[in-house]
């Protein structure tokens, strides 16, 4: 069984976050970047799947950006047990999905993987679309919001969230394309030994440069002012009535 697991370096929940000077993305110089949550419950579940089937299976860790921001994403990886890693490299800070799963599926199609994890969504732009594509891109049956899986008779069974406290069993042939629902299980840490050991395992680093031109794009980004303001609404029981509903419907949308 060959495994990919893709993950993304995010900027930490503690990081002060800045605008750069062009108003289209954040000043990457003053953040603190870590892996995405939800791509660790990935990699966990990909571990387990190699623990238990035991014949030799491989985990590959599969990153995309710079080096500066992906390196501790990609010694994360390999010290909890991936066997070795692919570092696609793009300095460019590309949000569009599509661009970003091709530029995924180029580099992977040749690799021939049975099984590629990802996280369900990035806790940054929370698009939750690139496991999706690069299933349609490779041609690999597809699964998202995945909680729980099971591998028999080279088939793998995805259990999915769905709304409502409802679940749904389905059951993909190989390959297989599945983003992974945080909480799944319990990710583990790092040991020494992995730690000392990852510094053995093969690093592939490929160019990941854009053929064609991103169909998304951030025209403006701003951090949210904080304002208070206090409006007194004065006048008798029916106007102050009338007033607070029109405020409710139409200012703060909190019912219709």
């Amino acid at each position: 069984m060959k495994i990919a697991v893709l993950t993304k370096a995010i900027p930490s929940y503690e990081s002060s976050i800045r605008i750069d000077s062009s108003s289209t993305w954040i000043d990457e110089s003053v953040v603190n970047f870590v892996v995405n949550e939800s791509d660790s419950y990935a990699l966990e579940e990909a571990l387990q799947i190699k623990e238990k089937l035991d014949n030799g299976s491989e985990v590959v860790v599969v990153t995309m950006g710079s080096q500066d921001n992906t390196s501790k994403v990609l010694k994360d990886g390999l010290a909890k047990g991936a066997d070795r890693a692919i570092f696609i490299q793009n300095e460019d800070s590309n949000t569009d999905p599509l661009s970003i799963s091709k530029l995924f599926s180029q580099n992977l199609k040749d690799e021939n993987f049975d099984l590629i994890f990802s996280g369900l969504q990035s806790d940054d732009l929370g698009s939750g679309q690139t496991g999706v594509l690069i299933g349609e891109l490779l041609g690999m049956s597809t699964a998202t919001l995945g909680i729980e899986t099971d591998i028999q008779d080279g088939e793998i069974k995805i259990k999915r969230e769905l709304e409502s406290g409802w679940f749904q069993w389905v059951t993909l042939p190989f390959p297989a394309s599945v983003s992974i629902q945080s909480g799944i299980n319990e990710p583990r840490y790092p040991s020494l030994k992995g730690i000392m050991g990852a510094k053995r395992k093969e690093l592939k680093v490929v160019d990941g440069q854009l053929s064609d031109s991103p169909k998304q794009n951030f025209i403006n980004l701003f951090v949210p002012k904080t304002e208070k303001a206090t409006e007194k609404i004065e006048g008798d029981v029916d106007g102050i009535v009338a007033k607070l509903m029109d405020i409710l419907k139409n200012k703060l949308r909190v019912i219709s």
